[in-house]
């Protein structure tokens, strides 16, 4: 049975869209998930499902409107998948935690990166469905805006190695 990881976008962040991580668990189990688990309160869980990609992502969303009374973006990558997307990281030697990819459903456009305004010290590059971010200076201090990214959510590099951990079994 194959493991996903599912990435919820603007959950638990800065105060909207609270969701406790025991209730997102208990929706991934309520949907027939096996092995759930949730990673810090940031909308992150690891669980397996003999459903392809694209229906695990309609059913988690419709479960997440319901709660939540609005949509609420769901990206899925195979355990795989997001080892690729660590194993890709165009930035290994800049701090992990200052390191993100935003993970997004297609592509990026390829005029993504002519796009992007207010760049000061980071280094951006696109990957297969993520646009991976080094902040220079700090994700605080940015004024980084990436048009592209609009509709996607980022998780730094620790996160996504600690989920590519959590779905190997490790």
């Amino acid at each position: 049975m194959p493991t996903y990881i599912a990435l919820l976008r603007a959950v638990n962040v800065g105060g909207t869209g609270k969701l406790p991580m025991a209730e997102l668990k208990a929706m991934c189990v309520a949907e027939g998930f096996a092995s759930v688990q949730t990673y810090i309160a940031s909308g992150n869980v690891v669980f397996e499902s003999k459903l392809p990609a694209a229906k695990v992502k309609a059913a988690l969303e419709k479960r997440l409107q319901a709660y939540a009374g609005r949509p609420v973006g769901a990206v899925i990558r195979t355990a795989a998948e997001m080892a690729a997307v660590l194993q890709a990281n165009p930035f290994p030697k800049a701090p992990p935690n200052w390191t993100v990819a935003i993970f997004l459903d297609q592509a990026p456009p390829a005029d993504a990166l002519a796009a992007i305004k207010g760049q000061q010290d980071e280094d951006v590059r696109l990957g297969k469905r993520e646009i991976y971010v080094a902040y220079g200076s700090g994700m605080g201090r940015s004024k980084l805006k990436i048009p592209a990214a609009a509709n996607g959510t980022a998780r730094n590099i620790n996160t996504i190695a600690k989920l590519v951990e959590l779905a190997s079994g490790d």
